[in-house]
């Protein structure tokens, strides 16, 4: 019987939306109608019928409402969702009836004088009510608002709906945010949520009620609130709140089985870009991120604009991403040059998809291919070019020393060669932290990479310049990907050491800072990037599994794996030797180089690359310490650092087997293209 009941609504439905504007037309003449019958009935206290209703009322009533139908649809009226009625409809349909009473009143006052007579003698003829005029106008408004208000109010309060289906939350923030959300929810009532509250900081707020839903303490208290009240979920309405501030929430709840989601700014919202209904998780960039970078953005336009700019590695992470952010300055032409076969169609049908005015193309590319690159920088001629090919896992170059050689030392050999060659302006190599006082073959080979770079300041117009960041959040082959997956998969997540910290920056931030570093470069120089605070790769592990609301160390273990080969427990941001100089940009800095013996330097580097296939990867190690002195190879150094410490119930410290195992993932380090 239910469900007859259930298809029997659910197939007046279908009906009603199908022939939508038919049935508002008609309910409308039907209200409008009624309101010109309350009018007369106000004016006559429902009394003396024979006086008016077939004297005044049943003449009138057609052109009454065929004014009114013109008018609203004139006005678009008869489209509005009554669903969602709210004051700027009712002040659209008070100006409408303000304009049909005005129009009514002028017909009358035209037709009066020879509509009457032929129904009353002369020395009978009643007066016309004149206040019916003012009365009608009243009745409409309140006739039609009242009924577009009523069928709101049956779907957001009277509807039956299933509460067995709906999860108990609380919002967090009771500002304008909060006060949208709420109505939002309350207008797919029944859908998902039961508001129990909001918690709010504002002591003003404490104790007070919006749209029926209580006040119920402060931020500080969620964990409490959420045992008390058996919460679900947990949604963020703070759109402005500082990533410091939403991780002490999450922190806060930790141990609890709590999901947590967020809503766009409401700037946003009244941007037209979203809809406060697209409820969002809660990422773990939404913690990690920073504030919005300031770019100097015409300053960034004047080397870009119009220009050729070339981008090798251009599939991975971070080129994929400069390509995005190259094709906002509308370029003349951008050069995707990339290995990776698949990478290179994806970010050539992303850019088609955005960017359709911009000229592209597209060449499958190894940079360590001489003729290759040359063959392209001579047919295309690039005004720019940024250089973010490179192997990048530090694991696997361990194993792999010298294919990390081949390519990260000898392809930007040969792509900044080419460069000079071809009188390329400017090149901006991407580095990464890692090649500071590296400890690893990865950051060691990036560290010869800059050296090189440097050196190549003189006797050229070409400008070289560096530029160093940290790992990026949620790039391939990153911790945040793998630790999602290893979530997914009910665990273990695996961690190398509890004390290991990274730096972490957005890809798009990088990006765009990528390209401001490339406005003040000259002579070699190395900007480092702000990348504020460094994390504790645990914690971050503790807070991706929080925010999956499940519990670390009960519902998802934390192992601890030992720190491996080439990895460092802490990143360094300058090699000893460098000074720091701040830039015109407060979030990039500019390291002054040490004096380097270049011709030593060169000739070392271009040993090692003839002899790559023939020397052992211990020999190869030994022949990068001789360009880098400060790289440490030997992880025995690190022993005091490395001790395993206390583990928290349900974390645990398992062992490896050195370099060879790349299964005990994450690596705690992040790739940089």
């Amino acid at each position: 019987m239910v469900e007859l009941d259930l298809t029997s609504r659910h197939r007046w439905r279908e009906i009603v939306l199908r022939y939508r504007t038919t049935v508002s037309c008609f309910a409308h003449a039907l209200l409008f109608s009624v309101a010109f019958f309350c009018a007369f009935g106000l004016y006559y206290n429902l009394r003396s019928f024979d006086r008016w209703f077939m004297h005044y009322f049943v003449p009138l009533l057609p052109l009454v409402v065929f004014i009114k139908m013109v008018v609203f649809a004139r006005m678009k009226l008869f489209r509005a969702s009554w669903r969602y009625v709210g004051m700027r409809d009712l002040w659209s349909l008070t100006m409408a009836s303000l304009v049909s009473t005005s129009i009514f009143i002028l017909c009358y006052i035209v037709t009066s004088n020879w509509l009457y007579p032929p129904l009353f003698d002369d020395n009978i003829k009643p007066q016309f009510p004149e206040s019916t005029f003012p009365l009608d106008l009243v009745a409409t408004i309140a006739c039609v608002g009242g009924f577009r208000m009523i069928f709101r109010l049956y779907n957001e309060e009277i509807r039956p709906v299933t509460t067995s289906s709906q999860r108990p939350c609380l919002i967090l923030g009771a500002g304008d945010t909060g006060e949208a959300l709420l109505r939002e929810i309350l207008r797919m009532r029944g859908d998902r949520y039961r508001v129990v509250g909001f918690l709010d900081d504002d002591g003003a707020k404490q104790g007070t009620r919006i749209h029926g839903v209580p006040v119920l303490g402060r931020i500080d208290q969620t964990k409490a609130f959420c045992e008390k009240h058996d919460i679900q979920e947990l949604l963020l309405a703070m759109p402005n709140a500082s990533h410091k501030a939403l991780r002490r929430i999450v922190e806060q709840c930790e141990g609890m089985n709590v999901l947590f989601r967020t809503i766009p700014a409401m700037e946003a919202v009244i941007e037209g870009r979203v809809t406060v209904s697209q409820i969002r998780d809660v990422d773990i960039n939404d913690l990690l991120g920073r504030e919005q970078v300031e770019l100097d953005e015409e300053k960034i336009s004047d080397y870009i604009h119009e220009e050729k700019v070339l981008v090798t590695g251009a599939g991975g992470s971070i080129g994929s991403e400069l390509c995005r952010q190259i094709a906002r300055y509308q370029p003349a032409k951008i050069v995707l040059v990339e290995r990776a076969e698949n990478n290179l169609f994806e970010i050539d049908r992303d850019l088609q998809r955005r960017f359709p005015q911009i000229s592209r193309v597209c060449y499958i590319a190894d940079i360590c291919d001489v003729q290759r690159i040359e063959s392209i920088l001579e047919t295309e001629r690039p005004a720019v070019i940024f250089h973010a090919a490179a192997h990048k896992h530090v694991p696997m170059m361990e194993i792999n020393v010298g294919e990390a050689i081949k390519n990260n030392i000898r392809g930007t050999q040969i792509v900044a060669d080419a460069a000079k060659k071809y009188e390329v302006r400017r090149f901006v190599m991407i580095s990464t932290d890692k090649a500071v006082n590296p400890t690893s073959v990865m950051g060691c080979t990036k560290r010869v990479a800059e050296m090189y770079i440097q050196q190549l300041r003189q006797d050229t117009e070409t400008q070289f310049m560096t530029v160093r960041f940290g790992n990026v959040l949620g790039s391939s082959g990153s911790v945040i990907p793998i630790f999602k997956k290893q979530i997914a998969a009910g665990g273990p997540v695996t961690v190398t050491d509890q004390k290991m910290t990274r730096y972490f920056m957005t890809i798009p931030e990088a990006s765009q800072l990528v390209l401001q570093a490339g406005v003040m470069g000259k002579d070699g120089d190395i900007f480092v990037l702000d990348m504020g605070e460094p994390v504790k790769i645990v914690d971050l592990a503790r807070e991706m599994i929080t925010l999956s609301g499940l519990r670390p160390g009960e519902d998802i273990e934390i192992q601890f794996t030992g720190i491996r080969p080439g990895e460092k427990l802490y990143e360094e941001l300058s090699v000893t030797g460098e000074n720091m100089g701040k830039t015109t940009h407060e979030k990039i800095y500019v390291w002054r180089n040490k004096k380097e013996d270049w011709p030593r330097v060169c000739q070392t580097m271009n040993e090692l690359i003839a002899r790559e296939r023939d020397l052992s990867p211990d020999e190869l190690r030994l022949r990068l310490a001789d360009i880098v002195p400060e790289y440490v190879s030997d992880l025995s150094t690190q022993s005091e650092k490395t001790a395993p410490t206390a583990a928290r119930p349900g974390e645990q410290h398992i062992q490896t087997e050195g370099a060879q195992n790349l299964n005990s993932l994450p690596f705690g380090e992040s790739p940089i293209s």
